[in-house]
């Protein structure tokens, strides 16, 4: 276990939070499910046929075992549900249908404040489970965007905070603009402050570093730039920077020797999905690092979706972070 996923199981139990795992039928989320209510990390509540949970074998005292079909919840969420969506048209007996999904269930929990958060995605695809926050959550105050990241935690590695990462976005924004991307930059900014306690230092990465390319792509990464700096002044951010001239020292001081960030980051901010995407795939499976997410940021609730290659491993790493996000509301 690394030592990021140790602090943020040792921060969750401090303070601990009731997470909400909708997907009770999938073996890893009640492996997972175990795991986190022996070492006490969280409250859960897990939705599920109880019959088919208890047969898993798997030790889940202490857990709500809520089947979201028979469960006395169901009138009241969807009358709340309702009442949240009927400007969208929604009638009562399509709020009543919605709490037969676990997702919208899940969520429902959360907004009644029920659980703190949720965690799912090992048997639903990321716009299954992000479409419910974004109707009945809602971004948080201020933030313009939903978008993730990942933690990647790079064994034997000098660079980042001792080979510990945010890559963002890996997950969601497939062509972000400049200003989509500046508030990635800040959001991320602001998550790795939540979750590691260390000053961030951001990278805008291109395949150019300060105008050694010149086109269309490494002008929007420029302004991107220019107006994350706008929205946070003080942070310590700064592109268009190549990957080598964000992270290794050597490379920064002679690609980039003025700027603030080059040869040290500790957050990578993609121009794009692709980029993103293959790029933590490519750390996770060649570095054989750990990648902890898709996290997401910018939801007024921490509700984090997985991968759905993911291990119960995985989805404990994910828990833990939730809690921690929970705890910083």
């Amino acid at each position: 276990m690394s030592t990021f996923l140790d602090s943020m199981i040792a921060r969750a139990k401090a303070d601990v939070k009731t997470i909400v795992l909708p997907e009770g039928d999938d073996p890893r989320t009640l492996e997972a499910a175990e795991k986190i209510l022996g070492e006490g990390v969280a409250k859960l509540i897990i939705l599920g046929d109880a019959a088919a949970i208890a047969e898993s074998g798997r030790a889940l005292d202490g857990a709500q075992i809520v089947d979201v079909r028979t469960s006395e919840l169901r009138q009241e969420l969807a009358d709340q549900l309702f009442q949240i969506r009927q400007h969208k048209g929604m009638t009562p007996e399509q709020a009543l249908e919605k709490m037969d999904d676990v997702l919208y269930f899940g969520v429902m929990l959360v907004k009644t404040g029920r659980a703190e958060g949720m965690v799912a995605g090992a048997c639903h695809a990321t716009g299954d489970v992000l479409r419910p926050c974004l109707q009945i959550l809602k971004t948080a105050p201020g933030v313009k965007l939903v978008s993730s990241f990942f933690v990647m935690v790079v064994p034997n590695c000098e660079f980042g905070q001792d080979g510990t990462f945010i890559f963002s976005d890996c997950g969601l924004e497939v062509q972000p603009d400049a200003e989509r991307l500046a508030h990635i930059a800040v959001n991320s900014a602001q998550s790795w402050k939540t979750l590691m306690g260390t000053e961030p230092t951001v990278a805008l990465l291109s395949h150019s570093t300060y105008g050694s390319a010149k086109n269309d792509d490494a002008a929007k990464v420029v302004e991107a730039a220019r107006i994350a700096k706008e929205l946070a002044p003080d942070l310590a951010l700064d592109g268009e920077l190549q990957a080598d001239a964000a992270m290794v020292p050597s490379v920064g001081a002679s690609k980039a020797p003025d700027s603030p960030v080059a040869g040290k980051a500790n957050v990578l901010v993609f121009p794009d999905l692709d980029a993103g995407n293959i790029g933590y795939k490519l750390v996770q499976r060649l570095a054989k690092a750990e990648a902890y997410g898709p996290v997401t940021q910018g939801i007024a609730a921490p509700v984090n979706d997985l991968s759905r290659g993911c291990s119960a491993a995985d989805i404990v790493g994910v828990i833990a972070i939730t809690c921690v996000q929970a705890q910083a509301r």
